[in-house]
């Protein structure tokens, strides 16, 4: 197997090539300013496709630093008490979400009702019912949801789907992925305001670990392999005594068996630095990626039989892969193409955390 630097050049450059409607951007509003918000407007600043265009946030203070860094007209402020006008502004074509994981749905919802095609962050909603209804609400009003599954538009990972798919691996026998940190329970301070770390509150976050990092070792393989699982197993541990895990795993194990026969053997944590990592065995050979689902630094070795090891890197810098969602669902909305991670693959990963959390014995 030959990785040459035309062949990576074309996976790399996919999302760069889409064809513009006239020009048109499209507008986004970014609904919730935390961290992976600011990410998200940092990588519209660089978008062929798309533009910036409004806020939603409850300080406004805030949100008119952010505005005047990124060239947002101050009428374009909005807080959550009056979100539901965005329905009244041309200017804004979709919605970006990326708000605590409970808040997903509500937001989706209403974006929908607006009129807006809607952009939602991983994981999609905190349960199977929240998905269908984020579906059905974007449905009734014809508009397009996409979640933002980042790695399934980075260019490794597509080497990586093309080694598979194409039967260069051989038949997969085997997967193993990890992914996780230490967790601090400081979150962001805002007008001197302490506000805790969404992430270890189960009423926002769903879930720990899990919902957060261990999703891309999920979503990985299943995307990869192109099955669902056939059989779930998982466990669950909380060892510190901090007070960070009261309402949440600390650590998660779990495997999955697919129709296939392929096994997989994953891991999650919030206790401590872990991965990422996935290695998958075929009978032909193996892949290993790491770092595996970071914003940047990608890497991937590739063992085929009677050939050299083959390394796969990808030179691109944080903020791509935001730019790369960016593109890709402007580029739907644009063309009516329906996006490459719509709802229902959120939701297909929603259901298998829903079975992963019933087999290690979690209540409600």
């Amino acid at each position: 197997m030959k990785l040459t630097r035309r062949e990576f050049g074309v996976l790399t450059a996919g999302a760069a090539a889409f064809a513009q409607d006239n020009g048109r951007k499209i507008g986004y509003c970014a609904v919730g300013l935390g961290r992976i918000s600011n990410i998200f407007l940092s990588a519209v600043k660089l978008s062929s496709q798309a533009r910036m265009v409004a806020l939603v946030s409850g300080y406004r203070d805030k949100a008119e630093k952010i505005a005047e860094d990124h060239g947002i007209a101050a009428k374009n402020i909005y807080s959550y008490d009056n979100f539901d006008s965005i329905a009244d502004n041309p200017e804004i074509d979709a919605v970006y979400i990326g708000l605590p994981n409970s808040m997903h749905a509500e937001y989706t919802i209403r974006a929908a009702h607006a009129g807006k095609h809607v952009l939602c962050e991983k994981p999609m909603a905190v349960s199977v019912a929240d998905c269908q209804a984020m579906i059905d609400a974007c449905r009734k009003a014809n508009k397009k949801l996409m979640i933002g599954y980042r790695i399934q538009y980075e260019p490794v990972h597509a080497q990586a789907l093309e080694l598979i798919r194409s039967g260069q691996l051989g038949a997969i026998q085997t997967m193993d992925g990890a992914y996780g940190f230490n967790i601090s329970p400081r979150g962001a301070t805002i007008k001197g305001v302490n506000r805790p770390e969404f992430r270890i509150n189960a009423a926002l976050a769903g879930g720990g670990p899990m919902m957060d990092v261990g999703i891309y070792a999920l979503n990985a393989f299943r995307y990869l392999m192109g099955e669902e699982p056939a059989e779930l197993t998982a466990s669950t541990s909380v060892i510190d005594k901090d007070g960070r895990f009261k309402d949440i795993e600390e650590n998660m194990v779990w495997t999955m068996k697919f129709p296939s026969g392929a096994v997989a053997s994953c891991a999650t944590t919030y206790g401590a630095g872990l991965g990422p990592f996935f290695r998958i065995v075929g009978s032909k050979g193996t892949l290993i990626s790491e770092p595996s689902w970071g914003y940047d630094g990608i890497r991937m070795t590739v063992r085929l039989q009677r050939q050299p090891p083959a390394e796969v890197t990808n030179p691109e810098r944080h903020p791509a892969q935001f730019v790369r969602e960016a593109d890709h669902f402007a580029e739907c909305i644009l063309q009516n193409k329906e996006p490459k991670t719509p709802g229902e693959e959120g939701m297909r990963d929603m259901k298998c955390i829903a079975e992963l959390y019933r087999a290690a014995g979690r209540k409600g």
